[in-house]
């Protein structure tokens, strides 16, 4: 059998690539492990209750992603307003930052604490900015640092924050400050995109515009796989030739042109047939992955909170996040009399949390939900457990040399090219993804541009123009693997 294009996962980047390829009349293959579309943008079902594997917001300033959601999704959007908060200490507290709320939440002394060590920090800043903890107190202070910042982040990642790069931050709460905070609290100003106020949402999930991406790839001849998971990748010196796949049971091979994969990177290098020499297979057995699991609480109560998700820093529970599924869009709960939660797990595979049977996370969250004084206990009727591996790529302080070595080898392959959040190990979002899928598209169509350039620093914080040129490559399809 052979393909043109073979696309290995059907998340944000693998589909975006399929369907900018068939607009163009080339017909891929798309391979996808699981059982349904989207990767962790999917949305899952249990009972006709809808939920996501975490919160997904459309909201770019991208305008090839932003075009590209509403050519396929069209007018199945809702317009849904933000509102998250945080909870500290037995006390929520608005986010974005709302002044009287916070002073009121923390009281006078503790605030004006809060203001000496910030003001102390920026009379004396640490002129080193290598991890997380540094460059969060050298914005905020180390008192309101340890106060909001280090709990929560150290429950996501499952590392002390002097352990995650400060590449991490820069990338995901640029433009953040309690100066800007204290500003956008008193004159209402907000041009930080993680503190929009209302975003574009699909009226039944994310996994609404992903499978309306599917149909638009088999509609004009491309093919969507499911529940095929790729084992091999031959190679014959610099080229890959072929794909293996799993398939119901058998194992059937694809030859293609050219390949672009979106599997984890560390995977991606083990699945190469012959395997890459050792360093780089230590390299790519040195990248850590964060997992995640979500425990979806069906509550027989018709409101609890008005937030879209909570983020929970306490240390005495658990959970890191909640969900409120029905605030996202309410065709996402079948019964108007009830309430959907999604209860979020940091993890990693084999600990402690990630092995509890379903019985054991079910009755974990809903303890916690009623500890937390949002809903009793006795309210919770029925919910599932859905497991996420390798969520989120961890920037712990070597992951950056080793994905070197990685992204050096696979640049010696003239027709393969990594995308998308774990092809690149790089903790993107859902429109920087597809931004990466549509642009090793337009590679194969005849244009150069170097995927790595686009970083989600850029990206994420509206830096990327629209009319910005494309870097110019050499003879190799894949660009310049240099992390920048």
């Amino acid at each position: 059998m052979h393909s043109p294009v073979v696309i290995i996962g059907a998340g944000p980047a693998g589909l975006t690539a399929a369907y900018e390829l068939v607009k163009n009349g080339v017909e891929p293959t798309v391979f996808e492990k699981g059982d349904k579309v989207g990767g962790i943008s999917r949305t899952e079902t249990y009972k006709s209750y809808h939920f996501d594997i975490g919160g997904h917001r459309f909201f770019t300033k991208v305008e090839e992603v932003q075009q590209l959601w509403l050519e396929v999704l069209g007018d199945e959007f809702i317009k849904v307003p933000r509102l998250s908060r945080i909870y500290y200490k037995g006390k929520y507290y608005n986010y974005p930052l709302s002044l009287f709320n916070t002073l009121t939440n923390l009281g006078i002394f503790e605030s004006f604490l809060i203001l000496l060590s910030y003001l102390k920090v920026k009379w004396q800043p640490n002129p080193i900015e290598e991890n997380l903890e540094q460059w969060v107190i050298n914005r905020f202070g180390e008192r309101l640092y340890k106060t909001f910042f280090k709990t929560y982040t150290e429950k996501v990642w499952g590392i002390p924050c002097n352990e995650i790069q400060a590449e991490w931050a820069a990338q995901r709460i640029k433009g953040l400050s309690l100066k800007k905070a204290v500003t956008n609290a008193l004159f209402g100003t907000n041009n930080t995109k993680t503190l929009i106020k209302e975003f574009d949402y699909p009226v039944l999930g994310p996994g609404m515009m992903w499978q309306k991406f599917q149909t638009a790839v088999e509609d004009r001849g491309g093919q969507v796989h499911l529940n095929s998971g790729v084992v091999r990748l031959e190679r014959n010196d610099k080229r890959i030739e072929r794909v293996v796949v799993q398939q119901d049971g058998k194992l059937i091979s694809v030859a293609a042109d050219y390949f672009i994969s979106s599997m984890p990177i560390a995977t991606l290098i083990h699945r190469l047939d012959p395997l890459p020499p050792d360093e780089v297979l230590q390299a790519a057995r040195k990248l850590n992955y964060r997992d995640f699991l979500i425990v979806a609480l069906v509550v027989n109560r018709e409101h609890l909170f008005p937030d879209n998700w909570i983020y929970i820093h306490s240390s005495e529970v658990k959970v890191g996040r909640i969900q409120n599924f029905k605030n996202w869009s309410a065709a996402m709960v079948p019964d108007s009399t009830k309430t959907c939660l999604g209860m979020e797990y940091f993890c990693t595979k084999g600990d402690g949390i990630w092995t509890m049977s379903d019985t054991e996370l079910l009755d974990l969250a809903t303890s916690e939900l009623d500890k937390l004084g949002l809903a009793d206990a006795i309210d919770v009727e029925d919910g599932v457990v859905i497991r996420q591996p390798k969520a989120y790529p961890v920037y712990d302080h070597e992951y950056r040399r080793h994905l070197t070595v990685i992204q050096d080898y696979l640049a010696t392959f003239e027709n393969l090219q990594t995308t998308g959040r774990n092809g690149m190990h790089r903790y993107n979002n859902q429109d920087h993804s597809m931004l990466t899928g549509w642009l090793a598209a337009k590679n194969i169509l005849g244009e150069e541009h170097n995927l790595w350039e686009v970083n989600t620093e850029r990206s994420y914080h509206e830096e990327f123009m629209t009319t910005s040129k494309p870097s110019r490559v050499s003879n190799n399809l894949q660009p310049d693997l240099a992390l920048r």
